[in-house]
């Protein structure tokens, strides 16, 4: 868990069931049955102060679509938020979410997402609520709950222990700057196909070499990018 305590995650949406069932599998059930995360659905809805619980209304200025009322999303922040929070806005104008980002969010204590829906959010709670605002990339998805799920699950599997093995994560794609090497299990031969001579070695040295070899070569032929960034 993290130092103080679980990671608190509070999800504020106006469709909490779409992520209820997914944090009750897998890797992110176990994270919460260790005690390592908790996790909190919070119906934006119950927020508002109307009769017909509104979360939306009309742009100002005219135009397309519905814009997210800032009273409710006010009003939910306020009832979950304290000192340090992170209150992190899941927008298509955000910072692109990369490895770098869900390792930093990991060792944080409170984590609030705010997933809008229809066209975005009143520019209110952006000036005013928001520490972070992250895009998940350069497509623009139904709400932002999905992308609220992408960046969960990234920082929750980061979190010591969850996984069950330390240094698990250590030579994925994106976690030392590279893309990860190829893998390979039984049988060592498959359809005619082998494997690498050197993984049936018993070399460890030559395997790690190897391995950072394939990793580079794999990163120069399909992200290239990244090595420029180092």
């Amino acid at each position: 868990m993290t130092m103080g305590g679980p990671l608190a995650i509070d999800v504020i949406t106006i469709f909490p069931r779409m992520l209820e069932g997914f944090v009750e599998e897998s890797i992110l059930k176990r994270a919460a049955e260790k005690d390592a995360v908790r996790f909190r659905m919070l119906d934006l809805r119950l927020f508002a102060r109307d009769v017909h619980r509104t979360t939306d209304d009309r742009p100002y200025g005219g135009g397309p679509g519905m814009i997210m009322k800032p009273e409710p999303m006010f009003e939910a922040v306020k009832s979950v938020s304290s000192e340090g929070s992170r209150v992190i806005l899941m927008t298509p104008q955000g910072r692109k979410f990369d490895q770098g980002m869900a390792s930093e969010l990991a060792t944080q204590r409170h984590l609030i997402f705010l997933c809008g829906h229809y066209e975005g959010v009143d520019e209110r709670v952006r000036q005013t609520l928001v520490t972070d605002e992250i895009s998940v990339g350069d497509y623009v998805l139904t709400n932002g709950v999905l992308a609220a799920a992408v960046v969960i699950d990234s920082v929750v599997r980061l979190l010591p222990g969850v996984l069950g093995c330390e240094g698990s994560t250590e030579d994925e794609s994106f976690s030392n700057g590279v893309l990860e090497y190829p893998q390979y299990t039984r049988p060592a031969i498959f359809e005619g196909l082998k494997i690498p001579e050197v993984l049936l070695s018993g070399n460890h040295a030559e395997i790690a070499r190897w391995r950072a070899e394939q990793s580079r070569l794999r990163t120069m032929e399909r992200r290239p990018d990244l090595l420029t960034r180092k």
